[in-house]
């Protein structure tokens, strides 16, 4: 009986091991990154079949280098996660995991990680281990500085699609700028509309996220507005340069007048619940869009 109580105790803090580094990698978050740059990264013209290997190897390294990323930030910042009721929770910030264990976690995930990309092209591990600069070291900190830390999030947050393209087709071509341009202009509308819903725990904790420093504002509804615009004319763009075909340009165009209908929506109504209408939208929006390209990739 004894026996069974100690291995059920070593299953539990097993369990709850995992979990904790669930948390610190942000796993849903990581997971929606690395699936843009998996669809990139099989988009590219070179990738004219499907090499599994290949693919989980790519999704491996990716989760590394981004889970390195959400973790050196969770570090950084685990003193501003005590203090908000969303992420009081995190291991680090909550001391179930100590700042030490939470480097040497980031240190050699991020390494392999990039050593993984490597494995596809040089070009591939310089873009990853940038963008893991960018975001841990530049836009992190930024946060609490000015609202420019969202322009320049946006970065590493699209540069998923640049990778992916790259580790496909091993140039930085036309096509992956354009699937980072659509990566780049949709998180604003994104990130706003959470920074709107969480507007009380992001002050508190002194980030400066939304574009008006009033906070929740028609000022800040109309800049969710335009970028959301700036998605039309982008969202041609994989169309014209052969990448995808007439039925994805279609259903892109319907996902992006959809997008800017949330935005105005925001807009009129100025509530927690219609920015929460936008975030859901926008976690809609994303994987349609990418599996629209995907599905009606031009064979050439």
């Amino acid at each position: 009986m004894q026996q069974e109580t100690v291995g059920q105790s070593s299953s539990f803090k097993i369990a709850s091991k995992l979990q904790d580094y669930k948390l610190l990698i942000k796993f849903n978050l990581s997971f929606m990154v690395v699936f843009s740059a998996v669809i990139s990264y099989l988009l590219a013209p070179k990738v004219t079949e499907y090499d599994w290997k290949a693919i989980v190897l790519f999704f491996a390294g990716g989760m590394l280098v981004t889970g390195s990323a959400n973790a050196i930030n969770q570090v950084v910042e685990k003193d501003t996660d005590a203090l908000m009721k969303r992420t009081a929770k995190r291991p680090i910030a909550s001391g179930r995991m100590s700042v030490m264990e939470g480097w040497a976690f980031a240190i050699i995930s991020g390494i392999v990680g990039v050593l993984i990309l490597w494995h596809f092209n040089f070009l591939t591990a310089a873009l990853g281990a940038f963008s893991l600069f960018l975001y841990a070291f530049i836009y992190t900190p930024l946060k609490k500085v000015s609202s420019i830390s969202v322009l320049i999030g946006a970065i590493p947050g699209a540069l998923p699609c640049l990778i992916g393209w790259t580790a496909g087709n091993d140039d930085l071509g036309a096509g992956g700028w354009a699937l980072f341009a659509i990566q780049f202009f949709w998180q604003f509308p994104h990130f706003w509309a959470i920074a709107w819903i969480a507007h009380k725990d992001y002050s508190a904790a002194g980030f400066k996220l939304l574009p008006s420093e009033a906070g929740p504002t028609k000022y800040s509804a109309i800049q969710a507005i335009i970028y959301s615009l700036l998605l039309l004319p982008v969202g041609v763009l994989p169309y014209f340069l052969g990448i995808s075909g007439m039925i994805s340009l279609f259903i892109v165009a319907l996902a992006n007048v959809f997008m800017i209908m949330q935005c105005v929506r925001l807009y009129r109504e100025m509530t927690v619940q219609a920015a929460r209408r936008v975030m859901f939208s926008s976690y809609i929006y994303l994987p349609v869009v990418l599996l629209a390209l995907l599905i009606d990739k031009i064979k050439v």
